[in-house]
């Protein structure tokens, strides 16, 4: 099968389209022909050797975490999928190595779930990392109808489905997003508010009564802003800053792989709640420019791969 890989740690450049084995089943695993993956900030993260300390890597890495595609062989005790189902999941194993950016992969079936009915396999990749992270980090902070939700880069992958996932609660939301992008999350149902020193000033501005949950996807300062709005006894949940955790007493998420997760958020995309925001779409051959792309940090939605 053609793949992306890379044989050691560095910059987009050691990315390659090479030809390498086609994967197996094993008992529990269904090898899915990939129709479209995506790229989130781990990846490059990944292939730059800043998670080594966390994550074991097999080289050659084939990188990739997100697919949307068909079910093209079944395992020994694999009742839930049958040969052409089309899927979607957060393929994230046990080791960095056979990875989504593939004609093929070997996906655990806890990793998967059925694909959206109202989306295209291009749209369909672009959710699982980013909306199980939303999804997790909401439930998580205990979201409710009522609340007022303070969300850190809001226009960004995650951000963009924890405005809608919060809005389908019942929240009121407030997002930090770029002047450009503030039309943008109106359009999402969020108050947008621009990032950057005065921040909490702007924040107080819009609720004056403080903030009952705020969500830190971006890092940085983040945290302590969020800490200076929250209301008495709101909660903190980030997934860039264990300080969340460790001294305000919040949470800090690690998106795990979840088979009900997705299939929640499959419901709330059909059911229209949420949409899918794809800023652009890449060939495989082209993989490192869409590495490239994701580095600048100023994308909008999320960069999809097409297989």
């Amino acid at each position: 099968m053609r793949a992306i890989t890379y044989s050691r740690y560095g910059s987009a450049d050691v990315l390659e389209l090479t030809e390498q084995p086609d994967p197996h089943p094993g008992a529990d695993v269904v090898v899915v022909r990939v129709k479209a993956a995506s790229v989130n900030p781990v990846d490059w993260k990944v292939r730059q050797g800043y998670l080594d300390g966390v994550l074991e890597t097999q080289f050659p890495v084939v990188p990739g975490w997100d697919v949307a595609g068909v079910v093209e062989r079944v395992g020994l005790d694999t009742p839930e999928y049958a040969v052409g189902d089309e899927v979607y999941g957060y393929v994230r194993k046990d080791w960095v190595h056979g990875g989504t950016f593939a004609e093929l992969v070997a996906a655990p079936v806890r990793t998967l779930a059925r694909k959206p009915a109202s989306l295209s396999f291009t749209e369909a990749a672009a959710v699982p990392l980013t909306g199980l992270t939303a999804y997790q980090s909401i439930r998580r902070a205990g979201v409710r109808a009522g609340q007022t939700v303070l969300v850190h880069a809001a226009a960004g992958g995650v951000g963009t489905f924890a405005v809608q996932i919060a809005r389908s609660l019942g929240a009121r939301v407030v997002g930090t997003a770029s002047e450009g992008n503030h039309d943008f999350l109106r359009s999402l149902g969020a108050e947008p508010v621009t990032y950057g020193e005065g921040l909490a000033d702007r924040v107080r501005a819009v609720a004056p009564d403080g903030v009952d949950v705020a969500l830190d996807y971006v890092g940085g300062d983040a945290v302590d802003v969020s800490a200076a709005v929250l209301a008495d006894g709101g909660t903190i949940a980030s997934i860039a800053d264990p300080r969340a955790r460790d001294e305000r007493g919040g949470q800090y998420v690690w998106v795990r792989p979840s088979t009900t997760d997705l299939e929640a958020l499959g419901a709330l995309i059909d059911d229209g709640q949420v949409a899918v925001e794809v800023a652009q779409v890449f060939d495989l051959a082209d993989a490192a420019e869409a590495h490239r792309a994701s580095e600048t940090g100023h994308v909008r939605g999320k960069i999809v791969v097409r297989v």
